[in-house]
This record gives structure tokens, C-alpha cells and sequence, in this order.
């Protein structure tokens, strides 16, 4: 009987084993922020869903009138509504992940109908491409054979001929340093997700109403961050406030150059 019992928990726990990973965000730094999540505006949210579900691996999760896909490191709001444009004509062109086998993925995404954007070596030496979803969102893949999952959240890329100035924001308002990405100098890094400023001939236009409308970070304590940044002048576009049916709490800025940035506590619990 105990040799029964032994197999059969042999048996269960290699069963949960070979099950994924709880997708979560990255742990909060000492000042208790993390990356959150990029929120997109979508014609048609049950495609996306499917998208981010059968090629990213996400889970769909819905609390009240909020849709979002969780996946290692990020999580991707949905909202159903018609976007103003696509990312890369707004100062956030695109956002990234890393693939454990970029080839694979390229081939299911192409099996599927999808377009395939450039293929190329990428600033840290390794296999890229670009591809798009629909209603013009723009996503970067970057191969990682050690990746301990198919698949996780990994940058988001500003455009703007101010992008440097961009940069000091972010490290001063958010209290980071700067840290290159492979050839790329102008980046920093938040839990879970690097930020990576580049320069753009043209003037990029705000995010707010485009097909990603926002990006945004998680704090345990995001009252206590609002006041610091009411200490340092930022002006809300959205107070801090509590809104129990999604199980958040909420404030809105936006940068010097247009992006809209949701603060949150609670998507943790997602």
C-alpha cells in the first residue's frame, strides 16, 4: 500500500509539474513597483483573445467590465474599441516578448494567416522579427533558447526625436538607472519589462485612443506613490482612486511626450 501511495503521488506531482506556469508579474523592487501591463483598444476583442491565447499562450481573465490576457511577466488589457490608429504612428511603437524558438512560432503565426514583419539579428545578438496583430499592433519576438517558458513579456520601445529626454523622465520619476540592452544605451529597466528609448525622424502622436492606448505599472502602495508624485508637480489626468468591481486601484498621468501611463494596485492578483 505505501509503495501504491508513493507511485500515486509520483504520479500527481509530475502531472502538476508538466502543467504551465502560473503567468504573474515580476517582483516588486524595494520601492514596491513592477512592470503591469500595455492596454490595447481592439475592433474585434474575440480575436485578439484567440490570438493571445493559442500564439502567446495567454489566459484570458475577465473581472467585471475588464478583459485581460495574463502571460509571464505582462499582462494585455482589451477593450473593444475601434482605435484611432495603429501603435507605430504614436511615440509607443511596438512592445516585445522572448520566444523560446522564434522559428516555431513564425511558423504557426504564418500557418494562421498572419503577417510576418522583418527578420533580422537583433541588438543583442540573437534571432528577431516583428509581426502584426490585427488593427495594426505591432509586436517584436526575440529568441531565447534558456527561456524557462514558450514565451514572456520583455520590452516596450518609445519613438521620439526627444527620446533621450524621455529616458531621464522615466529614471527619475519611476527611480531607475539606465542600463543598456545589447547596442541599444538609451534603455532602463522595471521589474519584469524593459524600456527602450530610440529616436524617430517624424513627430509621434500620443498613444491615448490608438490601438495601444496606455502602458502601466503595479505598486503595493500606489496611494503612497501618488503622493510622492503630487510632491514632485505630476498633474493626474485620473486621482488616485478605488474601484472594488475590477479589484483595482487607479491613477492616470501621461508623460512629456503623450504616452498615456495607468498606475495600478491589484493587477497582481489577476
Amino acid at each position: 500500500m505505501r509503495f501504491l501511495a508513493a507511485v500515486f503521488a509520483s504520479l500527481i506531482l509530475t502531472a502538476l509539474l508538466a502543467l504551465p506556469a502560473h503567468a504573474q508579474l515580476a517582483v516588486p523592487n524595494a520601492a514596491g513597483m513592477t512592470y503591469g501591463h500595455v492596454h490595447l483598444n481592439v475592433s474585434d476583442i474575440e480575436l485578439h483573445k484567440r490570438i493571445w491565447v493559442d500564439h502567446f499562450g495567454g489566459v484570458v481573465v475577465q473581472k467585471g467590465a475588464l478583459t485581460a490576457v495574463r502571460l509571464p511577466n505582462l499582462l494585455v488589457a482589451l477593450t473593444a474599441r475601434e482605435p484611432t490608429m495603429g501603435t507605430r504612428d504614436t511615440l509607443m511603437d511596438h512592445f516585445g516578448f522572448k520566444v523560446r524558438n522564434i522559428a516555431g512560432f513564425l511558423d504557426k503565426w504564418r500557418a494562421a494567416g498572419m503577417e510576418v514583419g522583418p527578420e533580422f539579428i537583433g541588438s543583442e545578438g540573437q534571432s528577431n522579427a516583428y509581426v502584426m496583430l490585427p488593427d495594426e499592433v505591432y509586436v517584436e519576438l526575440q529568441e531565447d533558447q534558456g527561456l524557462s517558458t514558450e514565451i514572456s513579456g520583455y520590452h516596450i520601445h518609445f519613438r521620439t526625436p526627444q527620446f533621450e529626454e524621455l529616458l531621464a523622465w522615466y529614471t527619475d520619476i519611476f527611480g531607475l538607472e539606465v542600463k543598456p540592452r545589447g547596442r541599444i544605451t538609451t534603455t532602463t529597466n522595471a521589474p519584469g519589462m524593459n524600456m527602450s528609448f530610440g529616436d524617430s525622424e517624424e513627430t509621434r502622436l500620443p498613444t491615448r485612443g490608438s490601438a495601444l492606448d496606455h502602458i502601466g505599472f503595479e505598486f503595493d502602495d500606489l496611494e503612497a506613490f501618488c503622493k510622492y508624485l503630487e510632491s514632485k508637480g505630476i498633474e493626474f489626468d485620473v486621482p488616485f482612486r478605488d474601484i472594488p468591481s475590477i479589484g483595482l486601484k487607479i491613477a492616470f498621468i501621461t508623460d512629456p511626450a503623450g504616452t498615456f501611463i495607468e498606475l495600478t494596485q491589484g493587477y497582481d492578483e489577476f
